[in-house]
């Protein structure tokens, strides 16, 4: 199911480019949903870390996720969805609305996002400049109250052994980014 998922994810994103970057934009997916399995998450979670973008980026619907992979991995991929047609502050209050209340897998995975996100604009940044924050709909004062949010609310209702390691490693980045 997992090489499904991820060739699943490849088509959806054939063509399309991460910000600031020639890379693929599978190569993001990709590297999430690695995370996730080095953590030894389920099955379904690691599909949801290769599919998390294509529904918020590509022609498919969340129903198309829930026929080939199932119903949990199209919950988890729902859960993480941001509605496009909000504005990027609502966008983002529900995303820390969400991993707040959420159940611990939707954390992982949103956790596992931001932080390979702000990775890669923490490199897009050293190679480039300030010009990068020219491509986003938020500058760097809402992007820090955005990423200081997550890090505040990821842990809320985890016990200390359901809390993986790259938590740690995002809040650390999230410190050292915005300081």
């Amino acid at each position: 199911m997992k090489e499904k998922a991820r060739e699943f994810a490849t088509l959806a994103h054939a063509g399309q480019k991460r910000k600031n970057s020639n890379a693929d934009y599978i190569t993001h997916p990709i590297r999430v949903a690695e995370r996730l399995e080095k953590e030894g998450f389920s099955d379904e979670l690691v599909c949801a870390g290769y599919l998390h973008d294509v529904v918020e980026d590509t022609i498919y619907e969340i129903e198309d996720i829930e026929k080939h992979f199932g119903k949990r991995v199209a919950e988890i991929v729902a859960a993480h969805t941001e509605n496009k047609s909000k504005s990027w502050k609502e966008r983002k209050q529900h995303t820390i609305d969400t991993i707040k209340h959420a159940d611990k897998e939707i954390k992982y995975l949103i956790v596992a996002d931001k932080l390979d996100n702000l990775q890669g604009l923490e490199k897009d940044l050293m190679e480039q400049g300030l010009k990068v924050w020219d491509s986003f709909n938020a500058g760097i004062d809402e992007q820090k109250w955005y990423n200081e949010s997550i890090v505040q609310n990821m842990r809320y209702g985890l016990a200390n052994h359901e809390i993986p390691h790259y938590f740690q490693e995002y809040e650390q980045l999230v410190r050292r980014f915005f300081q």
